[in-house]
């Protein structure tokens, strides 16, 4: 049949049915559409399409070699092979369908059904209800590819009945049996899982093997609560041979913000006594005027229970709860902080757990001499919970900040930096005979830098970027010296390379003249490859006693900063970093690295650490990390990761892994090795097992390997 007598063959089968379906109030779904290479009316009235029939209406499609349409009746007779679709999310194949015109209701024998690509649904017979329940019967459910030579598939669910309910997006089942390679291994009168367009759904999640040497082997069931559309709570019983753990998860999203909280309440054999736990938190708001509140938890009943329990391998807890609003030209936070040390060698009485700030910074850009002005205030506050002298120190501070910038750039390409400033900082300090019960310190400063970028293409394309840099640098510190709290740690970096004070916090200051020089260079290639690298030096009229000897800037003549990077696509990412001396011996190494491939992935990093007493570091700490994957077979990937103190000679921690994945299984075999060791904490041996079976979740890889019937 050519174009146009199809068309009028549209036309005139649409017509009617639209008519219908309004008379009758059915849902507006459209008219139904039938196409066919042959149409044609019995005499008694019956129309009868043959060829490459397909049928339209709403989303739905259907195609068959043959239909007979009954008007008078309102049924469809289709013969096969059938196949429907409906909206790319389910897909029905059958052998014959008696269907109602708006293919809503009917029978389909020999049939199948697919949802969402992933899984698929045998029977003998199969009942489509109002459009929205799809009843089958005697029913085998999989998402294992199937051979057609009669093997049975990986795994299956035989059931009596089987009923799809397609709005709620629900499967049940009656009388169901779980088999592996055609054996049963599990019996279910009744159950329920969600389809795999279902995203949230109260119901089983994946459980979880988990056998450690400090707890024995134990299972873990999570289940999850579905709250409604922006609320879900996760409960997950942990039992073993020495604990009884409840976990849980509760998640909420509102319109100006979400919040999520995660933690455990524990009684074990570890510490038979006593209660155990965890509670992380955090949420995000947005207030009135732009404001936002953040707030974060992390607490735990002891130092070693979140080793024991394979959470998060932290020595510090933090809390935090902060109200900030960034704009164009200003900025504003105000946070508390508190801190928990999960060192055993810690007294949490001698350090200063609970830290208040507050911050304010304004940009003005003044017309009569151009450039831009900053005015900034910050008042910063820590205390510690012990009352002994000098080791119980509170420290309150008060520092505001005025300073003026701007740049030129000459005709030649020169850039020239100019900034001026002023820093006055007030201390009121308790519990401390040492020092002064207030002082105050005023820093007056000024920098003039240089600049010089410069550019070149090469014949292959690759664009060269080279700026040398040079910084003339003023400060001057006028007042008493208050206590180091909170700049103790002090390195050299790009970062603060031009920086006219290195320490992190404003309790330390640099003072005197300084010259600051160094070079960039980076390199863009057309095939992908980037390369970049810095090296810099710092020269001072007079020596900073507080930077300690590895820091790279003790002495008036600091180390040279080497840094750089190599990049290809996103294939190779490699970073190094180090300070020389004059000697060009290393006070600090680091270099990371990763890389990937069709078939593997790794990363890994190196650290050396000079011997620093300043720095809580009496001798050299060397230490070497990374973790991979390698795909050793079709659909098989190994895993491992180790950390190694080289210093030591021992590793700190070590792991390997397996993972087998296909279209319709995923198997996670997990081996973990703990060696260090505290008062509180032992080593321990850590392995888990999970299995978990595809079809049933929208998180679906697209491209798993799917076996073979070869």
């Amino acid at each position: 049949m050519n174009l146009i007598a199809r068309l009028l063959v549209i036309m005139a089968l649409a017509l009617p049915f639209d008519v219908e379906a309004q008379e009758s109030g059915a849902d507006d779904k459209g008219p139904a559409v039938l196409v066919a290479d042959r149409v044609f009316i019995t005499s008694d009235r019956v129309l009868v399409a043959e060829g490459n029939v397909e049928a339209f209406q709403g989303d739905i499609r259907l195609r068959a070699d043959k239909i007979t349409f009954d008007r008078t009746e309102g049924k469809l007779t289709v013969q096969g092979p059938i196949r429907i679709d409906q909206g790319g999310s389910m897909v029905v194949l059958a052998d014959f369908a008696e269907l109602d015109e708006g293919l809503q209701n009917g029978l389909l024998t020999g049939a199948r059904m697919v949802l969402d690509q992933q899984l698929q649904l045998a029977s003998l017979q199969m009942a489509r209800v109002n459009g929205r329940y799809t009843q089958l019967y005697k029913t085998a459910v999989t998402s294992c590819h199937v051979c057609g030579d009669g093997r049975p598939p990986l795994w299956q669910i035989r059931a009596r009945t089987i009923t799809h309910d397609q709005e709620e997006r629900q499967l049940y089942f009656e009388d169901a049996q779980f088999l592996i390679l055609g054996t049963p291994v599990m019996y279910f009168p009744g159950m329920r899982l969600p389809d795999p367009t279902l995203e949230r759904a109260s119901g089983f999640l994946i459980p979880k093997i988990r056998s450690t040497s400090n707890l024995g082997t134990g299972v873990k069931v999570p289940y999850f609560f579905r709250l409604g559309d922006h609320a879900d709570l996760t409960l997950a019983p942990y039992i073993s041979s020495a604990t009884r753990t409840l976990e849980y998860r509760y998640r909420q999203a509102f319109r100006n913000g979400r919040m999520s909280f995660e933690g455990a309440h524990t009684r074990d054999n570890l510490q038979p006594d006593d209660t155990r736990g965890y509670v992380f938190g955090a949420a995000q708001f947005d207030l009135p005027r732009g404001f936002r509140l953040d707030f974060a938890l992390q607490l735990a009943s002891d130092n070693s229970y979140l080793v024991d329990y394979g959470l998060p391998d932290l020595d510090r807890l933090r809390s935090e709860i902060a109200i900030s609003r960034y704009r164009q030209d200003s900025a504003f936070r105000t946070r508390l902080l508190d801190f928990e040390s999960l060192r055993d060698a810690d007294d949490e009485s001698l350090l200063p757990t609970v830290v208040v700030e507050a911050t304010y910074e304004r940009r003005f850009f003044p017309r009569l001499v151009g450039g831009e002005l900053r005015a900034g205030l910050m008042l910063h506050t820590h205390q510690r919970s012990s009352d002994l002298d000098v080791l119980g120190r509170d420290v309150r501070r008060a520092t505001a900040d005025l300073s003026w910038q701007r740049h030129w750039l000459m005709d030649n390409g020169l850039r020239t930096d100019w900034e001026i400033g002023i820093s006055a900082d007030a201390f009121r300090i308790r519990q401390d005979s040492t020092a002064p019960a207030q002082t105050t310190r005023i820093t007056p400063r000024s920098a003039l830098t240089f600049s010089y970028p410069m550019t070149m293409t090469t014949g292959g394309g690759t664009v060269h970027y080279v700026e040398p840099i040079v910084q003339l640098g003023w400060t001057h510190v006028s007042g008493a010296v208050p206590p180091n709290d909170e700049s103790t740690f002090v390195e050299l970096d790009q970062g603060n390379l031009l920086s006219l004070s290195r320490f992190p916090a404003p309790d330390r200051r640099e003072s005197g003249r300084t010259l600051a020089y160094g070079l960039n260079w980076a390199a863009y290639a057309a095939n992908g490859w980037q390369a970049s690298a810095t090296v810099g030096r710092v020269k001072r009229a007079n020596a900073e006693p507080d930077f300690t000897r590895t820091s790279g800037m003790s002495g008036t003549t600091s180390d040279v900063l080497v840094a750089g990077q190599l990049r290809y696509s996103d294939k190779l990412s490699l970073t190094a970093r180090t300070l020389l001396d004059n000697a060009f011996s290393l006070s600090k190494a680091e270099v990371r690295g990763d890389w990937t491939s069709p078939k593997a992935q790794l990363a890994g990093s190196y650290l050396w650490l000079g011997p620093d007493a300043a720095e809580g570091r009496p001798q050299a700490l060397s230490e070497v990390w990374f973790n991979g994957g390698y795909q050793v077979a079709t659909g098989w990937t190994a895993n491992a990761s180790l950390r190694y103190d080289i210093s030591d000679q021992r590793a700190t921690r070590a792991g390997l892994g397996f993972v087998y994945r296909n279209e319709c299984v995923t198997v996670d075999l997990g081996l973990n090795r703990r060696y260090t060791s505290s008062t509180s904490i032992e080593p321990s041996t850590d392995i888990g097992f999970t299995i978990s079976l595809s079809g049933f979740s929208v998180d679906a890889e697209p491209n798993k390997y799917r076996r073979s019937c070869s």
